[in-house]
């Protein structure tokens, strides 16, 4: 798949927010800032998700008074839906049966008599015959898996009722993950809609498996749900219905239970898709060392430094950046983004620690060597006055589970937490030799951390900085640029194009003779962008910069190169984040209509890209549109690509209505590009594709 431009400054937004949101970061001073608000959203909020997830696993691990506890301390009205406390004690009565002792067998008969029986009744309609086949489970044995209760006796039911409450308690508390959480899932479930119909493989496939599970939460309805459903816009039940795959009775249902609120019913349908993460957690702190908005070392609390470096050392787990590879990256290709968010919270480059460490005595080392080490040293410090008054980078702290919830008297008390240390907080700068040059091996070895280096080379660049960047890295790396040209290319181009922005033509001149020229006689293919650099000398000086490439997408693209030089491989969300955003042009291309939710899940912008330099808003490229609209859609006598691609229609052909694509797709139960692609070949009218069906 062709990757596509990526705003990275929107998605290290999204990260921090959810990483805050999350508690997956130490405050940045704990002394100086007032703690949260109890009664702030984001707290309460917190605490929600954290109650729902220990009734949760109340549920999951059989504990099923600890969570009834839990519902009628935080939650009582839920409790009072006759439904739910029916299907709670039911399950209370399949554990007391599992226990095995004769005290729980007795306490069983009990919950039968004085909480199943009297429910049974007026529970819900299909409860009473619910209860008479639940007594069944008094005489089959648990391990019998061909009994006709071996559902009820299984640990699947546990899953299935904790994931049900789940999702009806988050619908209750409005409790809904953070937007990166419910972007990322339905990015994901898109890419693999994507892949399927069009037969493709996923680039992404394994990481993809691993982060969204199958499978989701059982659907949460209405307690009314056996009444006639409300008149619900069709244009919103078929929006909901082929975004998260429901049927069109899923989606009314959905809607129902969000009091019709199409925003509410998308959010609880993402969250019923089961995110691991402890897996999102390792991408995160890849993602966050490499993008430079957290330190690169585990940040335990003190009484577990100790045990943080030989749980690392001793763990299963690889903690290291290349954890999650699937490849290698084509550097000339990789479509990056700038870095504001973790510009602003990173370390001041005076702040950078470089440590050139006394070579032993034993090595053999000569003294070109030793003299390059000292001066590419000496050049990194003298970089220490480019930026000042940064604020440190973010120090992470990992997930924060909390211990078993004690009755307290009501949700804002904080039970007590219990810090897990999380092993990928040790992630390891491991230089790979066999990808790394024997000079740049020898000369970075001394080097403390070599995040540092790249990410104080994407940030000049994207300041705009590009001689100083080409300086620099010629220092560190001779070859690096032999290695690169097309990055020195640009590099150059912009420093060509400044200089002629400024009106310095002359000296930007002498930069092309210098560098341009020498790179386009050695690579064919610089050569038409050569011609039109130098094009640009003719044109007004505001238009000049539109001709270079964007400083974000440059400045993320040398850090690509200058990682994979070093060892240090792409983070997997990055490919991730990629290869969805692709696929969600692609599906809507097939779909022939705007994305409803893209707004909402901030989709827009991680593909508006930022050309800060330019001064005439209309020299920027026009940003890559999906045909059609929510309101109106193009049909003509074009057909869908197997690529997934739609042509071009022109202007003067015929237009369908968009009640005529929702018409054929409630009534024939179709997607919306076979919906489309059914009226094209009826001249958009809906009444006689339904009669040519059903002849």
């Amino acid at each position: 798949m062709d990757s596509v431009p990526v705003n990275w400054d929107a998605l290290d937004s999204l990260v921090v927010d959810f990483a805050k949101s999350d508690r997956l970061l130490f405050p940045d001073d704990p002394s100086s800032s007032p703690p949260a608000s109890p009664c702030s959203s984001s707290a309460s909020s917190y605490r929600s998700l954290r109650l729902i997830r220990q009734i949760r696993r109340s549920i999951e691990a059989g504990k099923v008074d600890a969570a009834i506890d839990l519902l009628r301390l935080h939650v009582p009205a839920l409790l009072d839906e006759r439904r739910i406390l029916f299907w709670l004690q039911k399950q209370k009565f399949i554990e007391l049966l599992r226990s095995g002792t004769a005290g729980d067998r007795d306490s069983a008969i009990q919950c039968l008599r004085v909480d199943l029986a009297p429910r049974a009744l007026d529970a819900y309609p299909e409860a009473y015959e619910e209860f008479k086949h639940l007594l069944l489970v008094l005489i089959f044995d648990k391990d019998d898996q061909s009994s006709p209760v071996a559902y009820e006796w299984s640990e699947r039911r546990r899953l299935d009722l904790a994931g049900l409450i789940t999702s009806i308690l988050r619908s209750h508390l409005h409790a809904y993950d953070p937007i990166f959480s419910l972007t990322l899932r339905y990015l994901i479930s898109i890419h693999r809609m994507f892949c399927h119909r069009q037969g493709v493989s996923s680039p992404i496939l394994d990481p993809m498996e691993r982060l969204l599970l199958e499978g989701r939460d059982p659907h949460a309805t209405a307690q009314d749900a056996v009444y006639e459903a409300p008149p619900f816009d069709e244009v919103d039940v078929q929006a909901l219905a082929h975004a998260v795959e429901l049927t069109r009775q899923g989606a009314i249902d959905s809607l129902r239970m969000a009091k019709g609120d199409l925003l509410h019913a998308f959010q609880n349908e993402l969250c019923r898709m089961k995110l691991d993460l402890s897996i999102l957690d390792k991408l995160l702190h890849e993602y966050c060392i490499y993008r430079g908005i957290i330190d690169g070392v585990s940040h335990s609390p003190p009484e577990q430094e100790n045990n943080s470096s030989r749980d690392c050392s001793s763990s299963n787990i690889e903690c290291t950046s290349s954890k999650f590879s699937d490849g290698e990256t084509s550097v000339d290709n990789a479509d990056a983004e700038g870095v504001p968010e973790s510009y602003a919270d990173s370390t001041s480059i005076g702040e950078i620690r470089f440590a050139c460490e006394v070579v032993d005595n034993n090595e053999n080392c000569s003294t070109s060597d030793i003299t390059h080490q000292e001066t590419s040293c000496r050049r990194f410090r003298s970089g220490r006055n480019y930026a000042t008054g940064q604020k440190r980078r973010k120090k992470w702290r990992g997930r924060v589970e909390e211990q078993e919830y004690a009755p307290c008297s009501s949700l804002m008390e904080m039970p007590t937490q219990e810090i897990l240390h999380v092993p990928v907080g040790c992630l390891e700068d491991t230089v790979q030799e066999d990808h790394v040059s024997k000079h740049l091996f020898e000369s970075m070895k001394h080097v403390e951390n070599k995040y540092d280096i790249i990410l104080e080379m994407r940030d000049l660049t994207y300041k705009g900085m590009t001689a100083k960047v080409v300086e620099e890295i010629k220092v560190i790396d001779p070859d690096f640029f032999i290695q690169n040209p097309h990055l020195l290319f640009q590099l150059k181009q912009f420093e060509f194009l400044s200089l002629v922005n400024s009106g310095e033509h002359e000296k930007a001149l002498m930069v092309a003779r210098a560098h341009l020229a020498p790179l386009a006689t050695k690579n064919e293919d610089l050569l038409k962008p050569l011609k039109e650099t130098l094009a640009c000398l003719l044109k007004p000086c505001e238009e000049v910069l539109t001709k270079a490439v964007p400083l974000p997408i440059l400045a993320t693209s040398l850090q690509v190169a200058m990682g994979w030089k070093l060892g240090i491989q792409e983070p997997q969300l990055m490919k991730i984040v990629r290869a969805t955003l692709h696929t969600h042009n692609e599906w809507f291309k097939l779909q022939m209509c705007k994305d409803r939710f893209e707004q909402f899940l901030k989709i827009d912008q991680l593909k508006e890209i930022e050309y800060p330099l330019f001064s005439n808003p209309a020299a920027k490229p026009a940003a890559d549109d999906t045909n059609g609209s929510s309101q109106m859609t193009i049909c003509s006598n074009s057909k869908i690509q197997e690529d997934g691609s739609s042509s071009q229609v022109s202007p003067g052909e015929n237009v369908c209505d968009e009640n005529a694509i929702l018409k054929v797709m409630e009534f024939l139960a179709l997607p919306r590009a076979d919906a489309i692609h059914l009226l094209m070949q009826y001249n958009g009218n809906a009444d006689t594709v339904i009669q040519q069906i059903f002849l």
